[in-house]
């Protein structure tokens, strides 16, 4: 599983060899990916429950934004990937679409299901503002990612191309003779880990009070830029990627980015203007 395998003079990789299955308990067979996204949920709830202790909101309210979470997601991350990447699977296979046991799931359909679950919490109860949701769960949504990442390494997929890197791993499920490969899910959680550090730190600091917005725009520009750059150390997904002047992942976060970025222009003038 951690074990560093030496080829050349000064060249190391680290083999990669573990079970995407925990274990069996009676009938269950519990995934490392599924505990790490229910992880993800439980992580964020204890960090937005100390935010909404702070700022004397209700923790019923939490508990109902929790599940409009959870369910956006969910459908959205499942629906974003038959959408972006197995498109053919709405007429060919349309229960395919909704079994999300099977693996697929994309990051940025994730993000617009939160952006949607968001939408809603708000118009059910409008006192909590867009912005308002949008700063505060960029820090668990950091989190969130930083779990998820984990969970495709544990699965051995979203692999990275070859490397001739010491960090090199060899997934050895996917590639039957010893080949480094850049651990692009370790490059996307360490993002995520100091990307909700920061946005943190910030928080604590009073910026989502003082600039509504940054915490998002922040979390935006930065994470799916660096998932930009990643995306050109990673192996195409799907084939039809490799006709495309930029893969899948990149042309999804262009948006995002442009969206972060006016988000950023937006907390800047509206602090200048409340200063």
């Amino acid at each position: 599983m951690g074990a560093f395998v030496f080829g050349d003079m000064f060249a190391t990789m680290i083999e990669w060899n573990v079970d995407p299955v925990i274990g069996t308990i009676g009938p269950l067979s519990p995934r490392w990916y599924g505990v790490l996204f229910a992880t993800a949920f439980m992580l964020s709830y204890v960090v937005m429950k100390r935010v909404f202790l702070s700022e004397k909101k209700s923790i019923a309210d939490l508990d109902r934004l929790t599940l409009y979470m959870m369910f956006g997601t969910v459908i959205g991350a499942r629906l974003g990937h038959v959408l972006f990447y197995e498109p053919h699977l709405l007429l060919e296979d349309p229960f395919e679409v909704i079994a999300i046991w099977h693996g697929g799931l994309a990051s940025h359909g994730g993000a617009l299901g939160i952006i949607t679950g968001l939408y809603l919490f708000h118009r059910a109860l409008p006192g909590y503002s867009m912005t308002w949701l949008l700063d505060r769960l960029a820090i668990m949504a950091a989190l969130s990612g930083m779990c998820i990442r984990l969970g495709n390494l544990m699965n051995s997929e979203i692999i990275g191309r070859p490397t001739d890197l010491p960090w090199g791993f060899w997934f050895m499920r996917v590639d039957a003779q010893p080949l480094a490969r850049h651990p692009t899910q370790v490059y996307e959680a360490l993002v995520c880990l100091v990307l909700f550090v920061g946005l943190w730190l910030l928080y604590r600091r009073g910026v989502a009070s003082r600039q509504p917005g940054m915490l998002i725009g922040l979390f935006m520009v930065l994470l799916f830029s660096s998932r930009f750059a990643i995306e050109f150390l990673k192996e195409h997904q799907v084939d039809f990627e490799a006709s495309l002047p930029l893969d899948m992942g990149q042309l999804l976060s262009l948006p995002f980015i442009v969206a972060g970025v006016l988000f950023l222009v937006f907390s800047r003038r509206t602090s200048a203007r409340s200063g």
